[in-house]
């Protein structure tokens, strides 16, 4: 009997121990997960290929999160694009691609729309498809229809910053029209645009805690400049560590979109090695 107690003790000491280790390997591989940060790509970053092709590139970056965009061709043998028109058909093969992938779709945009029917249906699309975030610039006069929606559908919107002149590009101007919005309504903050406009991204940051849901990151080769490209995260101008900290100080929890726009045909391995640095960095 005191064998067969010592022999149960040590399986259950060696399962502990193997699970502990697990959980090890696994925090140290994705070392943002320790932070409830979900790193992904935005598929547009992939625009040029279908949304199945750019699964795999996302994959190929050892990336488990994606933000599907609404102009991309599906592919993988499907009709239609990433929008509120596939029919059930399309969105089962698309669900069975993620899962094959192991990727999660979290977030969709950057999207607008015409009138409350149509964000109707983006959202009840966002629904189906199981996305917590739409990222979003809606008109001004859409921001009360959005604020409803969120609370139906239990679904973020989270704003987004393309660069001066676009309507949402400064942080002050996105702060005040969220009063008096829904607590699921929030910014979708892209560092790089805000360097583009001259902004600095951290102050930027600052100035949105508590309602940021969604970041844009990209790094940048000169600051306050429109036509500044890509480059590899921590090697421009946009401040990754101090990026990083900030965040951490805010305790954000959500997705990180790799956006990279540059190099368009072969930046595959412009995010991989971004990757590599933001996890090394963290």
């Amino acid at each position: 009997m005191r064998i067969f107690k010592l022999i149960t003790c040590l399986c259950v000491l060696l399962t502990v121990t193997m699970s502990i280790s697990y959980g090890q390997r696994k925090t140290s591989k994705y070392p943002e997960n320790k932070l409830h940060w979900r790193l992904g790509s935005q598929a547009y970053t992939f625009r040029l290929f279908t949304f199945a092709q750019a699964l795999d590139k996302i994959d190929s970056c050892d990336l488990r999160y994606v933000e599907a965009f609404p102009g991309q061709t599906i592919g993988a043998g499907i009709d239609g694009k990433m929008d509120y028109s596939m029919p059930d058909a399309s969105k089962k093969v698309v669900k069975n691609l993620l899962k094959k992938k192991n990727i999660t779709l979290h977030a969709y945009g950057v999207v607008s729309a015409k009138d409350a029917a149509e964000w109707e249906k983006i959202f009840a699309f966002a629904k189906s498809m199981g996305v917590a975030v739409i990222n979003c610039e809606p008109k001004e006069s859409d921001l009360d229809i959005v604020s409803q929606l969120c609370d139906k559908y239990d679904i973020k919107a989270a704003i987004h910053n393309h660069p001066n002149p676009s309507f949402y590009w400064n942080p002050d101007k996105v702060l005040e029209l969220l009063k008096g919005k829904s607590a699921k309504m929030g910014a979708c903050a892209d560092v790089g645009h805000w360097a583009r406009s001259g902004l600095n991204p951290i102050e930027s940051l600052k100035k949105l805690e508590g309602r940021i849901f969604h970041v844009h990151f990209k790094d940048l080769n000169t600051f306050g400049d429109k036509s500044a490209h890509d480059v590899h995260w921590g090697t421009g101008v946009i401040e990754m560590d101090k990026i990083i900290q900030e965040l951490k100080r805010q305790k954000f929890t959500g997705m990180i979109s790799a956006e990279y726009e540059y190099n368009w045909k072969n930046n595959k391995d412009d995010v991989k090695e971004s990757v590599a640095n933001f996890r090394k960095a963290l």
